[in-house]
C-alpha cells in the first residue's frame, strides 16, 4: 500500500514536473552584431537587460566581425539552414537583403503576426525611409544610425592658431597649418573612403551618385559618381597625399586610432565614433559638420545615414519570432533610446526619443552629438539625397576603393580612377539586377 501510493505520489510528482518544465524553457534568440569597442558594451547591456526584464527569452549577442564580414557570415549560414534570428546589417547592405526573398522576415510582417504594437509613425523619417519600401513599410529595424561628421582635436587647432573649418577650401588649409606645425605625417585624414569621399560628398551637395534616386528607385541605376565635383576633390586629396597635409587611413575605420591618439587633428568619420573618442581622446574635441564647397550651388544639401539596421532571418518559429518582436518594441522605448543615444552617439531613432534628449538639455552640454541630426535634416531631402540602395554594395565599395587607391598611389588620374569605378560598379550592377527580384 506504501509503495503503491508512494508510486502514485510520484507519478503525480513526474507529471507536475513535466507539465512545469515548458514554462521553465526559456528561447533564445541569438543576435549576430559587428560592434566593437565601447560600442559593443552597449549592445551586451542592452541583451542583459532584456534578460532581466522577463523569463521568456534569452537574448545572446555575438560579435561576427565588421559589418561586410557579419553579413556575409550571416547570409553564408541561412544558406546551412542555422541562421541567427537578428543580424545586424550596415545600411549599404540593404539591397542586398531586401532581394534575398525568403531569407528575411520583413519587421512590418513580423510585429503584426507577434501581435505587438507598432506605429513606424513614431520613427524619424529620416531614418526609417531608408529601411522602408516605396509603400512605407518597415522591412528591417533601424538599430544604430549614424552621419558622416568631422572631428577635431580643439587643442591641436589653439596651438597652430587654426579656426574650425566650415569649407574644404578651409579644411585643406588649415591641414596645411597644422602639418607646419607638427603634424608631419597627418594634416587631416578620414576612415570609410568611398562613404565620406564619394557618397555622402556627393549627397551633401545634391549631386547624383547614381541615376533613380541613387537606386532607391529602382535595381536598374547606373552609376554616376565620376562628374566634375567628386573629380575634383579626388585630385585635390591626391595632391595634398604627396606631401602627407592629407593621409589616406584605409577602407574601413580602422584607422580611427590616428585620431584619438593625437596623430591627425582633423578626422572625418561616422558620429558613432563618439563612445571611443570619449573614452580614449586625452584632448578636447568636438565634431562638426562635414565641409562642403562654397562654389557649389545650394550647397550644403542633407547627410545620408550610416550605422546599421536589424535584419530578422527567415525560417524561425513562431515562438522565436515572439520573442523577437517583444525585443524590438523593448529596444524603442523611449528611455531606452535616449541611453543608446547618450552611451554610443549613435542618433536617436524616435521622435520622441530626440525630443527628450533635447528637453534635457543633453546638446547644451555636448553640441557634437546634435550634429548628425542636423545634418541629416539641414534640408528637404532630394533625389540626390534621400540615400541611397545599390546592390552588392560590399563588392562596389572595394572596387571604388581600389580605383581610389591607385589615384592616391600616383598610378591614375583622378578622372581615369573615378571613370574606371563607374564603368566596373555598373558591370556589377546589372549582374546584381539579373539576379534580384523585382
Amino acid at each position: 500500500m506504501a509503495l503503491r501510493h508512494f508510486g502514485a505520489a510520484a507519478a503525480i510528482a513526474l507529471t507536475v514536473g513535466l507539465s512545469a518544465s515548458p514554462a521553465l524553457a526559456v528561447t533564445e534568440i541569438q543576435w549576430w552584431h559587428a560592434m566593437t569597442g565601447a560600442n559593443n558594451d552597449v549592445i551586451v547591456k542592452l541583451a542583459t537587460d532584456f534578460n532581466a526584464s522577463q523569463s521568456d527569452y534569452k537574448v545572446i549577442p555575438t560579435y561576427k566581425g565588421n559589418y561586410p564580414d557579419t553579413m556575409n557570415a550571416g547570409i553564408a549560414a541561412f544558406r546551412a539552414g542555422n541562421a541567427p534570428h537578428i543580424m545586424q546589417v550596415f545600411e549599404v547592405g540593404t539591397a542586398t537583403m531586401m532581394a534575398a526573398t525568403g531569407a528575411v522576415k520583413p519587421v512590418y510582417k513580423l510585429m503584426a503576426d507577434a501581435g505587438e504594437k507598432f506605429d513606424p509613425k513614431i520613427y524619424l523619417p529620416a531614418i526609417t525611409g531608408y529601411y522602408s519600401t516605396s509603400k512605407g513599410e518597415m522591412l528591417s529595424f533601424p538599430f544604430n544610425s549614424s552621419s558622416t561628421v568631422m572631428w577635431v582635436n580643439l587643442d591641436e587647432l589653439k596651438k597652430a592658431n587654426v579656426e574650425i573649418p566650415k569649407t574644404w577650401p578651409e579644411t585643406f588649409e588649415a591641414a596645411k597649418k597644422l602639418k607646419a606645425a607638427g603634424h608631419d605625417t597627418c594634416g587631416f585624414s578620414g576612415s570609410w573612403i568611398t562613404w565620406v569621399n564619394l557618397e555622402q560628398l556627393s549627397a551633401w551637395h545634391n549631386v547624383p551618385l547614381a541615376s533613380k534616386a541613387n537606386g532607391l528607385d529602382g535595381f536598374d541605376t547606373v552609376l554616376e559618381f565620376n562628374g566634375p565635383l567628386q573629380v575634383k576633390h579626388l585630385e585635390t586629396l591626391v595632391e595634398l597625399q604627396k606631401t602627407k597635409t592629407y593621409d589616406y587611413a584605409g577602407r574601413t575605420n580602422t584607422g580611427e586610432g590616428r585620431f584619438t591618439s593625437g596623430e591627425c587633428p582633423i578626422y572625418l568619420t561616422s558620429s558613432a565614433f563618439f563612445g571611443n573618442v570619449k573614452a580614449q581622446a586625452k584632448f578636447n574635441f568636438t565634431a562638426v559638420p562635414m565641409p562642403y564647397y562654397p562654389d557649389v550651388k545650394g550647397a550644403p544639401q542633407n547627410s545620408i545615414i550610416g550605422g546599421a539596421s536589424l535584419w530578422v532571418m527567415g525560417g524561425k518559429s513562431a515562438e522565436e519570432y515572439k520573442g523577437v518582436a517583444k525585443f524590438l518594441t523593448f529596444l524603442s522605448d523611449t528611455d531606452r533610446q535616449v541611453y543608446i543615444h547618450k552611451a554610443s552617439g549613435y542618433l536617436p531613432i524616435t521622435k520622441a526619443a530626440y525630443a527628450k534628449a533635447k528637453e534635457e538639455g543633453f546638446y547644451k552640454d555636448q553640441p557634437y552629438l546634435e550634429t548628425p541630426l542636423l545634418e541629416l535634416t539641414n534640408k528637404e531631402p532630394t533625389e540626390n539625397s534621400r540615400g541611397l540602395r545599390l546592390g552588392n554594395m560590399v563588392q562596389l565599395r572595394d572596387v571604388w576603393s581600389e580605383e581610389i587607391e591607385q589615384a592616391l598611389a600616383g598610378k591614375k588620374t583622378a578622372k581615369q580612377a573615378l571613370d574606371a569605378a563607374v564603368e566596373r560598379g555598373n558591370t556589377m550592377l546589372r549582374q546584381f539586377e539579373k539576379t534580384a527580384v523585382k
